[in-house]
């Protein structure tokens, strides 16, 4: 830890607490839109096709694709710039959205925050990556992830608070200013470790498509990815729309769906992204397999969990039933991210990742919102107000196809595996 703390000039656990930090606005700015579904549909007049928009495609698309170039950047120059710099956009056009009048209005404001936040999170991987051994990366990216439950948490709550006492035009502003105030915090915190280089002045080449040639020949590349991209068309899909299914088909008002869901996110995602971590170092270090497999058996065991708590009527129920599928669905984070960052040389830590997220966030956040939102636009003529929950439970399969390509991408893992000296 001394040494790693004396090479970048600053503690190990310092940077990882800032990039958490950072990471919780993230997904706070990221998943605020899902509180507010009702009120800005009702004001806005948005269909659940539309609102499914707004919540994948429109934030998906620039940050999907853009996250690749930004992230080759962050390896040529500074990994720590480019975050700091994402992080100031992505909280200014969340801000912009309080402002939207109409559906393009808004759905350029998410277009913004995607373009922001498309060079977050690639480049925080890869610092991790640089201040942490391979031994412990798993557990620190996990640490890292907790900024998915904690961040989504916080924006549920904070929004659905702020929406129901104020209005949900404050709730962005609110949030996106909160972010901007931290940028300075972060930069001064966070620096890059010295590129690794025989020449002190000279930066090694990380050329975009070396790396992604290197991935293309990797068969545990294409597994992770569109395992992790099935389980998160799911994910994302009912972390956006639960909180319109509590309040249509379980009459919760605004505050106390956000409760619920806070809630939910806050125990089960914690304790399920710091168990994958752990279970990936512990195993993973005796059968590198068990970086795929370990989200597998999750995926598995969380499916008929996620099925009570949206068929069950009781809210009490669906609570309890919620939280170990919870739990389960952010297993992958640690073992995955890791196991990706393996495939390749170090310098190229970011690319990797970047590209891994493409096809991740480009297929699950992307599609899995709309299509669950969509899903229930053509059901809702044969089971009216309850077509949303007859959506979730036809997309609990995808969980089913992603344990399969993780279990897959076990065996493939042992081949590929990149050892650091």
């Amino acid at each position: 830890m001394s040494t790693a703390k004396r090479a970048g000039g600053v503690s190990p656990n310092r940077v990882l607490a800032m990039l958490l930090l950072v990471y919780v606005f993230n997904f706070v700015d990221r998943q605020i839109l899902a509180i507010l579904a009702a009120p800005i549909q009702a004001d806005l007049d948005l269909s659940d096709a539309q609102m499914g928009m707004l919540g994948g495609l429109a934030f998906a698309i620039l940050y999907s694709t853009l996250g690749v170039p930004l992230a080759s950047l962050a390896d040529r120059t500074s990994r720590s710039w480019v975050i700091t710099g994402s992080l100031v956009i992505w909280s200014l056009f969340t801000a912009v959205c309080g402002l939207a009048q109409g559906f393009w209005h808004i759905f350029l404001a998410r277009l913004g925050v995607g373009v922001g936040e498309a060079g977050g999170v690639a480049p925080s991987y890869a610092v991790i990556g640089d201040y942490f051994p391979s031994e412990r990366r798993a557990f620190a990216l996990s640490i890292y992830s907790l900024g998915i439950p904690l961040g989504s948490a916080l924006g549920v709550v904070a929004g659905g608070y702020i929406a129901a006492r104020v209005d949900w035009r404050v709730a962005f502003v609110t949030v996106g200013t909160a972010g901007l105030l931290i940028a300075p915090l972060f930069r001064m915190n966070v620096k890059d470790k010295p590129k690794p280089s025989g020449d002190a002045g000279a930066v090694p080449s990380v050329r975009l498509g070396a790396v992604a040639a290197v991935l293309a020949r990797k068969k545990a590349f294409w597994l992770l990815s569109f395992g992790a991209a099935s389980s998160s068309m799911l994910g994302y899909g009912l972390a956006f729309w639960l909180p319109s299914l509590l309040q249509r088909s379980f009459g919760l008002d605004l505050v106390h769906t956000s409760w619920f869901i806070g809630a939910v996110l806050l125990i089960g995602g914690s304790a399920g992204v710091l168990m994958g971590g752990a279970l990936a170092d512990r195993l993973g270090g005796a059968d590198r397999a068990f970086y795929g497999w370990v989200p597998a058996i999750a995926y598995v065991v969380a499916v008929p969990l996620f099925a009570g708590g949206i068929w069950t009527s009781s809210v009490l129920l669906a609570f309890l039933l919620f939280l170990v599928p919870q739990a389960l669905a952010y297993v992958w984070l640690g073992p995955v991210t890791s196991a990706v960052q393996h495939l390749v040389e170090p310098p190229a830590r970011a690319t990797a990742s970047a590209l891994f997220l493409l096809i991740n966030n480009l297929i699950g956040l992307g599609g899995g919102i709309y299509a669950l939102g969509q899903l229930s636009t053509l059901l809702t003529p044969h089971f009216g107000s309850e077509a949303l929950r007859y959506s979730m439970l036809w997309a609990l399969g995808l969980y089913l196809l992603a344990a399969l390509l993780m279990a897959l991408a076990g065996p493939a893992l042992r081949r590929e595996w990149v050892a650091e000296a």
